[in-house]
Parts: structure tokens; sequence; C-alpha cells
């Protein structure tokens, strides 16, 4: 992504461990492409304009290689986003607010925190209900992904975050469970001379952010605290939230070669409400109701999380540094589901889940000359493990009643890895192999003359591949290739219900996923760049899923699915002020061979598309900055998706979209005091469209309506002392 503070060189800290009420409006698709082609239209026209001050477009990063390294140089699918990005003129609360700009990426905020954010990378994790899995997420190195591949971004601070970087392609597979992508936080550093912050962020529906960090350096410590208080009445009805947030990051030296770094961070979300989706003739008669479900039983959902971390490196030698990584925490949730769960052989309509989860990663990384090159190789161990204790218990009407399930859920994970990374003048190899040994174990405690003993255990072990070259055709263009192999285990989310009876599913298989990936990376001379990467992905037993309904979704495995796509963008800043940042993805994810779903089963024909994922989706802004008028900047975004499928046999679809957002800001600056301002109005056409799908929802409710025209204002005061 593009820097905006020219000259300086943003370098990377190596990762630890390898987070109005409406009308229905019809179809204006016109309008809506015109919308889309405006706003790219002045891109060329503004190309020939004078160019500024050179900005870095080939930044640092360490999630491909666990060392510092260009992205420009790796045969990798990466991309960073930066601080402006994430904090300037945002709410901060979502990573939708930043990522929808990465090519390969879905990133949507349903507007309904009791879900959390819907992210999918090339296709994969489109089938989450709630949380992320199929993308491993870390915050500062520390697993936000559970070892059972289930992840969330509730925990993740974006007010204290310096970038983000976002992996796509077979070289996720370095991470372990996960088959589309890696998405790393990194808190930023403690600045010298310390700088403390405060800052309101107010909006349309209710919303609010109170923003406070403290953050500086010494020459023994460096460190960054910050919290924040988020609120939203919310757009739909029964959709009302609440999040406090802290995070914390303190780094010291150790001897004359070492430093630890101690990662602290919580998230308390109180009674979240689920407004759940709506059948689209609810939709189009009022986009803001919830569906009479969730007031009946007052859908609910409320998070509890504290988690810690450390981080020891030490050089060893010149060449050969130890980093050691622990972490650990505890995470309860209590979900109050669309449905009563009275029947005996139930699993009940509240979910009540208290986890502990923990584990350490070790590895050594050394360079060496071999063959009269560089080759830098690294090895480790890795072992996490998470504890949950799942009880469910009779919705009645919203109040907890009497106890239907009662398990204890144990999922661990042992892994051990090798990457070597060779480099020569012309070209350079980087390769990796992971092997990783996944075991789910659960006893039941439920056990009734109508409720049989479903404890039971499954273990899924499986080495992973991958391997990529570069070709350095000049200082300004590379040419990659690489391919390897995923490995996606069920979560405990998707083993937690059978289609037909009582326990856990262990009849689901893992997916196992072979990619291959070519592409260019292109910097047109100190002002530009651009990239194109196109990639080809066959996945067998692709974990769909089977029945969804009331909050409760069951799995089945697919035989084969195929995903074939194209992912571009550019960047570049176009003198007078102006810079400009386009990316497209087109996808074409199918089922290779006909599967059933359902009960009864229905079959899903050869050649439908796989659910929730849009086949070809765009993003465009165009920045203007004018430092000498109070240090003014303006942008206009937008966004293009096309429609998604809601359902494995294609039945019905959200629409496509495209909408367009305005933003401007001022900044001052007196003596240690600086001041900043923002205005942003979202979906400045007020545009009614569905941004996500529940997908396979079996009530029809598959369609989330997102916010109509919205805005955002918000104040900053930083001092220095």
């Amino acid at each position: 992504m593009l820097h905006h503070f020219p000259g300086r060189r943003f370098m990377a800290t190596p990762l630890i461990a390898q987070p109005l009420h409406v009308k229905r409006v019809a179809p204006r698709q016109v309008a809506r492409a015109r919308c889309f082609a405006c706003a790219a239209s002045l891109l060329p026209v503004l190309a020939s304009a004078q160019s500024a001050e050179p900005q870095r477009l080939d930044p640092v990063v360490v999630t491909a290689t666990r060392t510092d390294q260009r992205a420009f140089d790796l045969p990798v699918s990466i991309d960073v986003v930066d601080a402006p990005q994430i904090q300037q003129y945002q709410l901060q609360e979502n990573l939708s607010e930043s990522l929808a700009r990465v090519p390969g990426i879905v990133a949507q905020n349903r507007g309904n925190y009791a879900q959390d954010l819907m992210i999918s990378v090339r296709g994969f994790g489109a089938r989450a209900n709630f949380g992320v899995r199929g993308v491993r997420l870390y915050q500062d190195g520390i697993p936000a992904t559970m070892p059972d591949g289930q992840g969330q971004t509730g925990s993740f601070s974006l007010v204290s975050a310096r970038r983000i970087e976002v992996m796509r392609g077979p070289f996720s597979t370095l991470y372990g469970n996960a088959s589309g992508g890696v998405i790393a936080v990194f808190t930023e550093d403690g600045p010298s001379p310390p700088i403390a912050q405060a800052q309101v962020v107010a909006g349309s529906y209710g919303t609010s952010n109170s923003i406070v960090k403290v953050e500086g350096a010494s020459p023994t410590l460096n460190y960054v605290l910050a919290g924040n208080v988020f609120h939203i009445d919310g757009y739909r009805d029964h959709s009302e939230a609440t999040r406090d947030l802290a995070n914390a990051k303190l780094r010291f030296a150790v001897g004359d070669s070492g430093t630890v770094t101690l990662i602290g961070n919580s998230l308390y979300q109180p009674e979240a409400q689920d407004p759940l989706g709506l059948t689209k003739a609810q939709w189009y008669a009022d986009p803001r109701q919830a569906d009479p479900a969730a007031t009946l039983f007052d859908t609910r959902k409320t998070v509890n999380q504290q988690q810690g971390g450390a981080a020891w490196d030490q050089a060893l030698t010149q060449d050969t540094t130890l980093r050691v990584t622990g972490y650990g925490g505890t995470r309860t949730v209590r979900q109050y589901l669309s449905l009563s769960g009275v029947a005996l052989t139930s699993s009940g309509g509240v979910t009540d889940l208290n986890n502990t989860y923990g584990g350490v990663d070790a590895r050594v990384a050394t360079r060496f000359v071999a063959a009269g090159a560089p080759l830098r190789v690294t090895v480790g161990a890795a072992y996490d493990t998470q504890h949950q204790h799942r009880r469910g218990y009779v919705n009645n009407s919203g109040q907890l009643g009497d106890l239907r399930r009662d398990e204890q859920d144990n999922v661990s994970d042992n892994d051990v890895y090798a990457q070597a990374e060779w480099s020569f003048p012309a070209f350079s190899v980087l390769g990796g192999l992971r092997y990783s040994d996944v075991r789910f174990v659960s006893t039941d405690a439920y056990i009734t003359p109508q409720n049989p003993d479903d404890s039971g255990s499954v273990t899924y072990s499986k080495p992973t591949p991958v391997l990529g070259a570069v070709w350095h055709a000049s200082n300004e263009v590379n040419v990659y290739a690489n391919a390897g192999v995923g490995f996606e285990t069920p979560t405990f989310a998707e083993l937690a219900y059978k289609p037909v009876g009582t326990g856990l599913n262990f009849a689901l298989q893992p997916a196992v996923s072979k990619s291959v990936e070519i592409g260019i990376k292109t910097l047109i001379g100190s002002q530009q760049r651009a990239t194109l990467a196109l990639f080809a992905i066959d996945t067998t037993n692709e974990i769909v899923i089977d029945t969804s309904t009331g909050g409760r979704t069951t799995y089945r495995n697919a035989s084969k699915t195929r995903r074939r796509g194209a992912e571009a963008e550019w960047e570049g800043t176009l003198g007078n002020g102006f810079a400009a940042y386009v990316s497209a993805t087109y996808l074409l994810a199918e089922f290779t061979d006909a599967a059933v779903t359902g009960t009864p089963p229905q079959i899903i024909p050869a050649g439908a598309r796989l659910p929730g994922v849009p086949s070809s989706s765009a993003y465009a802004e165009l920045t203007w900055s004018a430092p000498d008028w109070y240090g003014f900047s303006a942008a206009i975004e937008a966004q293009y998706a096309n429609k998604v499928y809601v359902n494995d046999r294609n039945t019905d679809y959200a629409p496509s979209y495209a909408v367009a957002n305005l933003r401007a800001g001022w900044t001052q600056s007196a003596g240690a005091w600086t001041f900043t301002e923002f205005a942003r109005l979202n979906n400045v056409a007020a545009h009614n469209y569905s941004g996500t799908v529940i997908v396979g929802d079996t009530n029809g409710r598959y369609f989330e309506p997102s916010p109509e025209r919205n805005f955002l204002v918000g104040l900053t005061a930083n001092v220095r002392f």
C-alpha cells in the first residue's frame, strides 16, 4: 500500500509466532456501474500530471519468510496496509475498513457484532457464518486463530496498529492449518519523544469510538498503551453493540544482544444483539428490520477475552538468531440463538463456551553461503492447545433454561517446520515444509436415556510443502511462480453438530488444496508500482454447509472444487498532490463434481458456484493533499462487487453493487500539540444493498443489508512530552 510519509522507510518487526428507514429500492445496475466508472475514469486523466516527491512503494514484510524482506523481491502475493489507511479518517474498529482495498480479499462488515466480521481469501472462509476460518490471523505474532482453525478479529487493536500484512496463496501453509492466507496485524513502536493521544469518532446510527493512547521510547524501554470504547445503536433493529478493547506492547533489552517483547490485550463485548438475516422479501420491504425470531428469542452474544504473550529474541552469533514465543488466554462466550432447543436430544438454544488456550513457538534462523550464493534457513516447532467447556441450555424466550449439553472439548496442534531462501543475482528460490498433527478429543458429561454418551476423538495429520522462485528480470521487474499444498481441518464449530443425531460430527474430513500461482511485480520509476497474479487451486473434500437453522449449522464434505483467478493492482503518485490506487479481482470458484446438501439430500450440480464469493470485485481510490491548506487532504473511494450466491445450489443471490465514499481531513500544529479533524460520507448515493450473506440458511434468511448513506466525523489531539 502507499506510504504517506515520503522518504521514511517503514521497517518491519519480526513476526513472533509465525488480530433512516427506507422503502424498497429497485436494482439500479446502470447507475451503480456509472458511479464506479466515473471514479475510475479520473485516473488516466490525472496520470499526465507532474510527478511529486517519491514515495516508498516496496515495503518490507516478514510474514512470508519470518525475516525482513522487500515484498517486491518475494515469490508471494503479499500486501501491506499501513497506519494511514488503518487509522486516518476511519472508525478504527473493523478490518473491513482497510482490507477492502486488497485484491483477493473479501472483508465485509456484517453490521452484526454478534457474528463478527466476514473475511475470505481467494474464496477460502466464505462459508463461515461467524468468526473467520480458512485464514490464519495474528496480532504481534500471537495467534488470533485457535489450533482448530477458527479465528476472531474482534480483539485486533486497530487504534494502535502500525501495519497489516496480507499474504495470499500457497505460502500461507507454512503457518499451519489454513488454506487461504495469513492476515497479521503489527502494533506500532513507541516514538521518542513520547506522545499522548485522545480521539473521538462519532457518526450515524449512534456510532462512537473513544480512543486514548500513550506511547514512547527510552534507552531501556519501548512502550505502547492503547484503549478504546466503541458503541453503536445499529443500522438495523436489534443490533446494538458495545466493545471495550485494550492493547499493550512493552519491549526492553536483555543483555547485549537480546530483547523481550510483552504483549497483552483485553476484549469485553457485552450483550451484542443479533438481528439475524432477512429473506429477500423482508429485505426489500424494510432493510432495517430484524427478523421476528430475533426479538422472540432475544438473540445476542457476550464475549470476554484476555490474553498475553512474550517473545524473546536472541542473537546467538552474527549470523544466527533464536526466537521463542509463548502465549495464553481465556475467552468466554454466551450466545442466545433463534430457537428454543427444548427437545431432550437438542443441544439447546443457548451456547455457553469457556475457553482456555495457549501455545509456544521456537525457531532458529541462520544464514551462510552455499554454492557461492547466500542461503538463509529457518527451522522451528510449535505447540498450540485449546480447552473448551461447552454447554447448551434451553432458550426460554431470551432467558437461560435447562441444561441440554455438557462436554469438554480439547484440541492440540503439534507442528514442525522448516524453510529456506537461496538468493542468486538473477533469481532466488524460497521453499518450506510444515508437518501438522491436529487432535480433537471430546468428553461428554450430559448422558441421559434419550441422549447417549457422544464422547470421541479424531486426529488429522498432513505435511504441507511449498516452493517458489522469482526471476529478477531487472531492478524494476520481478517475475515469480509458486506451488504448494494446503491443509484445512474442520473447526470445533463445524464439528459441533451432526446432520442427524447427537454428538460431534467426526465424519468430517479435512480439505486438501493444491495451488499454483504465477505473477509479475513492477516498479514504474519511483512513483508507481503494479502487480498481477494468476492462480489455480484444486480442493478435495471441501467443507461445505449442509444445513443452517436458527444459528446452528451442520457441515459435510463435497467431492472436489476448483478456483481460477486473477488479481491486479496499481498505485502511484500523479503530481500536483494527487495519488491513486486501483485493485481488481476475478475469481471463478465452483464445484468440479456434483455433490449433495441438506436434509433430505439435494443435488449440487457440477459447475455450481461456491456461495459467498463474488466472481469479480474492484476498489479504486483517488486522493488529493494540500499541506499548505491547514494540512488538507481529500479522497473519493469506489468499491464494486459482483453478485454473490447464497447457497450451494445457487437458487438465490445477493445482487451486485457499487458504492462510493468521500472523505476530507485537516491537520494543524501548535508547539507540542497536533490536531486533526475529519469528515467521512459513506455510500454517497444511498444504495440499498446486501454486502454480506448468511450462506446456506435453511429458513432463507440469507441477506444482511448494509447501511445506506451514513457519516463519520472525528477529532484527534496529540501532544509530545
